[in-house]
C-alpha cells in the first residue's frame, strides 16, 4: 500500500539528521508540505536539498527547541507558508552523560538533556495543538525510546527525559482527543543515528576501549532511521486513524 500525505502540512523538530531527517524526506516524498527546525544548519541544508532535488516541498527554519518563542515561530512559519499544521513530529533530542553513575552525574548535564528532550517536546505540542484545532484535527508523534519506557539507558538523564515524554503523551492524548487530534509515543530501538553512535563511542572511551572499533562493531546490529520514517509516514496518514497508543519499532 502506497501511503500518501498530499495536502498535509508537517512540522518536524530535530530534522537535520537521524530519524527527523529521514522522516522529513519520507513525508515530502509522500506529498506533504514539510517545515522543519534544528540548530544544526549545515546538515539541515543537506536534508533540504535532498527534499527539493526529489521534487518535494519543504522549508527549514533554525529552531532551538529549548526556547519557547523559537518553537512558536516554527509553528507560525507552517501557518504562514501553508495555512496550518496537520502533523507534528518531535524528533529533537540529545544524549549526554553515557555510562556516568548517578552520584557523578552533573546537574548541568541532566538539565540540558531534560530541556531538549522533554521541554522541547512540551513546547512543540503546546503550540501545535491550537493550529491543529483550527484545521479540524491532526496527528502528533513524539519520539521517545525504549529507554525510560521499557527499560533503562546508558544515561540517567536520557532515560528520565524519554520516560517524561511518554508520560506527557499519556496525559495530553486524552485532552486533545475531543479535538480530533491523535497522539502516539514512538519508541525506536537501536538505530544508526549520530546520537546513538555518539553514545556508543562515549561509553567505549569511558571503558578504556577503542571508540572507532566499538562504533564499527555496533553498526552491524543497528537499524536504519529510514525504517522508522516509514512507520511515521503511515502513522501520519489517514490509513492509521484506528491506531492507538505507544508504537515500538526496531
Amino acid at each position: 500500500m502506497e501511503i500518501q500525505l498530499k495536502g498535509k502540512v508537517a512540522v518536524i523538530t530535530g530534522a537535520s539528521t537521524g530519524i527527523g531527517a529521514a522522516t522529513a524526506i519520507a513525508y515530502a516524498a509522500a506529498g506533504a508540505n514539510v517545515v522543519f527546525g534544528d540548530i544544526n544548519e549545515a546538515d539541515a541544508q543537506k536534508t533540504l536539498k535532498t527534499i527539493l532535488d526529489g521534487g518535494g516541498i519543504a522549508k527549514f527554519q533554525r529552531t532551538e527547541v529549548t526556547v519557547e518563542s523559537e518553537v512558536a515561530a516554527l509553528i507560525g512559519a507552517a501557518e504562514r507558508e501553508f495555512g496550518g499544521v496537520d502533523v507534528l513530529v518531535t524528533a529533537a533530542g540529545i544524549l549526554r552523560g553515557a555510562s556516568v553513575r548517578i552520584d557523578d552525574f552533573e546537574s548541568a548535564t541532566f538539565n540540558a538533556v531534560i530541556d531538549v528532550n522533554l521541554k522541547g517536546t512540551f513546547y512543540a505540542v503546546k503550540h501545535a495543538v491550537p493550529s491543529m484545532e483550527q484545521r479540524g484535527g491532526g496527528v502528533i508523534l513524539c519520539i521517545a525510546s525504549g529507554a525510560g519506557v521499557r527499560g533503562g539507558s546508558s544515561s540517567v538523564a536520557y532515560a528520565s527525559s524519554k520516560g517524561g515524554v511518554n508520560g506527557l503523551v499519556m496525559t495530553v492524548e486524552n485532552q486533545v482527543a475531543p479535538l480530533n487530534i491523535r497522539m502516539h509515543t514512538i519508541c525506536p530501538g537501536g538505530l544508526a543515528t549520530p546520537l546513538k553512535l555518539g553514545q556508543i563511542a562515549e561509553s567505549a572511551r569511558r571503558g578504556g576501549q577503542d571508540a572507532d572499533a566499538a562504533v564499527a562493531n555496533a553498526r552491524n546490529s543497528l537499524g536504519e532511521p529510514a525504517g522508522v520514517a516509514r512507520v511515521l509516514t503511515f502513522l501520519a496518514s489517514d490509513a492509521a486513524s484506528y491506531v492507538r497508543g505507544q508504537i515500538f519499532t526496531r
